[in-house]
Parts: C-alpha cells; sequence; structure tokens
C-alpha cells in the first residue's frame, strides 16, 4: 500500500486537482449525430478524437452493434436486455466535459449519450437498491452511488464530440462520470448491476479509491 500512496501523491503533484469544471447542465439534442467531429461546443475547446489518450485493461474492445445486448440486472423489479437501437430511443443529451486520469492527463470531449436514470426507470430500480456496477466486455467493473448518478445526471456516451463513439473510445457506451477520475468512466459496457450496497470494482480492488472524486486521494 506504500507504493500506491506515493503514486496517489505524484498525482496529485502532477496537477490532477486542476481539471477544468464546465458547470454547464446537459443539452437536450438528438441521438442521430453529424459524424463530422466538432472542435468547439458550449465556448469550450474539444480535444481532438487522435490526441485523446486511452487506457484499458485487455486493450481495444471490438463490439458488433447488430448482436448487442445492454443487461440490467440485480435489485429491479424489470429486468432489461436492451439493443444498441433501443438504447437510442432514450431521450438523449449532450454535454462537455473534461475526463481527468489519476496518471495526470486528460482530455476535453463533447458527450452525447442518455441518463443512466432513465434507464433506470425503465427496470423499476427496488428500494435497497443504492449501488450501480457496470461491467466491460474486457472484464473491467466500477461502481457508484446511485444517488450520484441521479443528482449529477451522469450519461452513458454514444456519441463524442459529434461522432459515434469509435472502438478505442469505447464503443457503443462509455460512462461520463464528471468530477470522478477516468477509472471510473467504463468503457464497452454491457451489464449493469443494481446493488444493495457499496461494491469495489476492477481497480478498487487494487487500492484505488472507491469514492474517486477528483481533488481527493486516488488511493485508498
Amino acid at each position: 500500500m506504500r507504493i500506491f500512496a506515493l503514486i496517489g501523491l505524484l498525482v496529485l503533484l502532477a496537477g490532477c486537482t486542476g481539471t477544468p469544471e464546465y458547470n454547464v447542465e446537459p443539452e437536450e439534442t438528438t441521438s442521430v449525430l453529424p459524424e463530422v467531429e466538432a472542435t468547439e461546443y458550449m465556448g469550450a475547446q474539444l480535444t481532438p478524437l487522435d490526441a485523446q489518450r486511452n487506457n484499458a485493461i485487455q486493450g481495444t474492445q471490438y463490439i458488433d452493434k447488430e448482436t448487442y445486448g445492454l443487461e440490467v440486472s440485480g435489485l429491479v423489479e424489470n429486468k432489461l436486455n436492451l439493443s444498441y437501437g433501443e438504447l437510442l430511443e432514450l431521450p438523449a443529451y449532450s454535454e462537455v466535459e473534461y475526463m481527468p486520469c489519476v496518471e495526470g492527463w486528460g482530455f476535453t470531449a463533447k458527450w452525447t449519450g442518455f441518463r443512466v436514470t432513465d434507464l433506470l426507470e425503465l427496470a423499476e430500480v427496488k428500494e435497497d437498491g443504492v449501488f450501480v456496477m457496470f461491467y466491460s466486455s474486457d472484464g473491467y467493473s466500477t461502481g457508484m452511488p446511485l444517488e450520484y448518478l441521479e443528482n449529477e445526471s451522469i450519461i452513458m456516451a454514444y456519441g463524442i464530440n459529434d461522432v459515434t463513439l469509435p472502438a478505442d473510445r469505447g464503443f457503443p457506451f462509455q460512462l461520463v462520470a464528471k468530477s470522478k477520475y477516468g477509472y471510473k468512466w467504463a468503457k464497452w459496457i454491457v451489464k449493469i448491476e443494481l446493488v444493495d450496497e457499496e461494491t469495489k470494482g476492477f481497480w478498487e480492488e487494487r487500492g484505488y479509491s472507491n469514492d474517486a472524486t477528483v481533488g481527493g486521494p486516488a488511493f485508498e
């Protein structure tokens, strides 16, 4: 754990606490993307896709949208398995957010997607479902409180800078976990599970903070 603490200190010194905040509410939009990369949105300069760095535990995942299904299970009244097309029928929103990595780098992007809570309304979360776990096709996982997803209107994005998420950016869906370090921004999401207590994901089980709020400690 000493090495985690040392790395965490170096990360904070590297400037992760100085990430930009835009404080712009998600804007209602359409799920039909222009497919022309945007360079600016809401007055913010967007990081070009080819300049965005990317981390993954098993490399880029390639998912066929024709056979894709998102499972929603756990403490819900209605278990779901929705296709890519069905998910794009949910109300769409766009927002500009900065994705901050614990390693000290990050990028600004325009994200377009649906609110997680709109999806969970279809599943009808049970009273004791208070924590939401996200699972990716490569075995990755992370989670956060349902209250945070509700209060921050967190979206699952299928678009970035006005184009469909490329495979290396997390197609078909990446979580836009604003105000959280990048390891909370799960990519290639294939399953969502409602549970009754705080649960650790892939990196959290290896010493990373389960809170992950930018400016706070990255490691426990």
